[in-house]
């Protein structure tokens, strides 16, 4: 009889545990409902302030408040753009010059960084090395030997 008790107690918690954890997961997945639809995508709030663990509900969003700066000028254009890329082939370009101007004596990848690098310009070895093979395909440059130098071939497409 004592076992029987304490057998059906068991199973009396083991069910009160499952029926918390389904309330607690529905909870759970419900705020999270809540705090997807709640926001717009241009809120401009923080994965930090809707994570607060232990605090109580987020406060409610803010609504957008019209801007305040005046509007600009009609025909009126911005000189902040952001830097753009070269176009596309303009490594290969750039590296093609620096062996035309050291022809004919061989030229070592970093001797041709340090070119780029006196002009303003900064590429990785990997670039350089990845431009010396287009140029070598359209018989431009080639390898001198094992000596990992290159020199102008003159011979471009």
């Amino acid at each position: 009889m004592a076992k029987a008790a304490t057998t059906e107690l068991e199973r009396q918690i083991e069910d009160v545990r499952r029926a918390a954890y389904a309330a607690g997961y529905s909870a759970a997945m419900q705020a999270i409902r809540d705090a997807a639809t709640r926001l717009p995508p241009q809120a401009g709030t923080t994965a930090a302030t809707s994570s607060r663990r232990g605090r109580g509900r987020a406060p409610p969003a803010r609504k957008a408040q019209p801007s305040r700066r005046r509007p600009a000028a009609v025909g009126a254009t911005r000189t902040h753009r952001l830097a753009s890329r070269p176009p596309r082939g303009s490594n290969a370009l750039m590296i093609e010059e620096i062996l035309k101007a050291m022809a004919p004596s061989p030229v070592r990848p970093a001797e041709i960084r340090k070119a780029l690098q006196d002009n303003g310009v900064t590429i990785s070895f990997a670039s350089i090395r990845n431009a010396l093979r287009q140029l070598e395909a359209r018989k431009a440059a080639e390898p001198v030997g094992d000596s990992r130098t290159w020199r102008y071939r003159g011979g471009g497409a």
